[in-house]
């Protein structure tokens, strides 16, 4: 069983409540646009830290970190990129080789927007921390914790952070 706390679009803030937030999770997952490396540095001295870079990602957190990170976890195949879209609307960058090899996690960011949705074709489900930083379209900060246990996803939690 590993429990995981999930964010995405810092853009360059971190707010210093998601290391209590975050006490007990195992592995914290970064789904980009993390707008600073101290961001990621800080991440990486707390926990476990998987992250993948966005959009706004300087050359020198790309240095560091991929575009997609595929991995299994507790028996869960994850597949953790910045712009990936949503059950429906997958971003044309992902969507056949989700198709050819849909993993059983897929997160992305981008959008802001939090989602938690089934893709029942592809046997998937998809996740969106939403935006956990201040710039952006969105109202409310967001991030998620999970557990994941003997290939399932578990005890999910939305975390809201207060208005952006």
């Amino acid at each position: 069983m590993r429990k995981i706390g999930l964010l995405s679009d810092t853009h360059g803030y971190l707010d210093a409540r998601l290391f209590e937030l975050f006490k007990d999770v195992d592995e914290v997952w970064h789904a980009g646009d993390i707008g600073s490396g101290n961001i990621l540095s800080d991440l990486e001295s707390f926990k476990i830290c998987r992250a993948v870079y966005g959009n706004i990602d300087d050359w020198d957190i790309r240095m560091q970190i991929p575009e997609h990170q595929r991995f299994e976890c507790e028996g869960l195949r994850v597949w953790m990129t910045h712009i990936g879209g949503y059950p429906g609307k997958y971003s044309p960058k992902v969507k056949h080789e989700l198709i050819k090899n849909p993993p059983g996690l897929f997160i992305s960011g981008h959008s802001h927007i939090l989602k938690v949705m089934n893709d029942k074709k592809l046997g998937l489900l998809h996740i969106n921390p939403g935006a956990a930083g201040k710039s952006g379209l969105h109202y409310i900060r967001t991030a998620v914790r999970f557990v994941i246990d003997n290939g399932e996803v578990k005890n999910l939690e939305v975390i809201e952070l207060g208005k952006r």
